[in-house]
């Protein structure tokens, strides 16, 4: 059975972090995916908030830490899903379509997928007017007509901090009350250039080379209308991709994401989370770097000085 220090699954920005950080401290390192490697941040167009890079796409990005990951000698590979993970003593045994690993540390960077609406131009605007996340493309539409698209927490944010940006911010919601916070609800609908429309849902998102109208319709009259923007920022909730790690029985939330420590520590001694799939608030780029350089070094610890400890508890 092919034997590890370390295994990764997933290959996004906190698992290729992770990668790096570990097969720098020696361990011998494998990341697996079940896709390419580079994770979410590849879809984005442009990339202007990561340190050091004015501009940047999420593509280069992306590009340049899986070779940067590979160069330092972790091996990656893609196309290979995990199915399973179990405890065979100290040793975690990892299962995927191709192959049986061992290993001494787990490390689960699997992310995050969004919820979509499902409407026709959804898939085909994505990048080109149509977003999942404000803060990373709420720039692109300085003094432009948005809309978002949904009604709790996650969106209501959106729309706050998109309302110090955009001249005008619809939201558009398919019930009649927001599911968000009341401190939060009160916030966004207090900014003069948010207007909501309650039961409304959305039909169609339309456009050229980039989105110019949203199709809308009322669930309640019927009623079908259209009206110009620029951008549809979709919140309509994410879920995490936690299945394996659950199965494993490590300690999840409500929602799915895995319960971390400030090391990154899961509810399990020698298993590690980082990134979109764990309880951290704060989903970018920069801050699943962080917790998959955290985990990767908690790795390294557990492994040369805390082997032989008993399971921690979570802190």
């Amino acid at each position: 059975m092919d034997c590890w220090d370390v295994i990764i699954v997933g290959a996004g920005s906190a698992g290729l972090a992770a990668g790096i950080y570990a097969v720098r401290s020696g361990l011998k390192t494998l990341v697996l995916d079940e896709k390419l490697a580079g994770g979410n941040i590849s879809d984005a167009p442009k990339v202007e908030n990561y340190p050091g890079f004015t501009e940047i796409s999420g593509r280069e990005l992306s590009e340049r830490m899986v070779s940067q990951c590979k160069n330092f000698g972790a091996v990656v590979h893609e196309l290979e899903l995990v199915e399973a993970v179990r405890f065979e003593g100290e040793i975690k045994v990892v299962v995927t379509n191709n192959a049986v690993y061992q290993t001494k540390v787990v490390i689960f960077a699997t992310g995050a997928y969004h919820k979509t609406v499902g409407v026709k131009g959804e898939k085909e605007f994505h990048g080109r007017g149509v977003s999942y996340c404000g803060v990373c493309d709420g720039p692109f539409f300085k003094g432009k007509k948005v809309a978002v698209v949904g009604g709790g927490n996650s969106a209501c944010a959106t729309s706050l901090y998109l309302s110090g940006l955009a001249s005008h911010v619809t939201i558009v919601h398919r019930r009649a009350t927001f599911r968000a916070e009341h401190s939060l609800v009160l916030d966004v609908t207090s900014k003069f250039n948010v207007n909501v429309l309650w039961n409304v849902e959305v039909e169609e998102i339309k456009g050229d080379s980039k989105v110019r109208v949203l199709a809308v319709k009322n669930n309640v009259t019927g009623e079908k209308t259209e009206f110009d923007v620029d951008a549809v920022f979709v919140q309509v909730g994410e879920v995490p991709n936690s299945v394996v790690a659950k199965t494993f029985g490590v300690e999840t939330d409500a929602a799915g994401y895995i319960k971390v420590n400030m090391r990154q520590e899961t509810s399990f001694s020698g298993i590690y989370a980082a990134g979109d799939v764990t309880t951290h608030p704060v989903k970018q780029v920069g801050t699943a770097i962080g917790q998959g350089i955290t985990a990767a070094l908690e790795a390294y610890n557990y492994i040369t000085v805390l082997y032989k400890t008993a399971p921690k508890n979570m802190g």
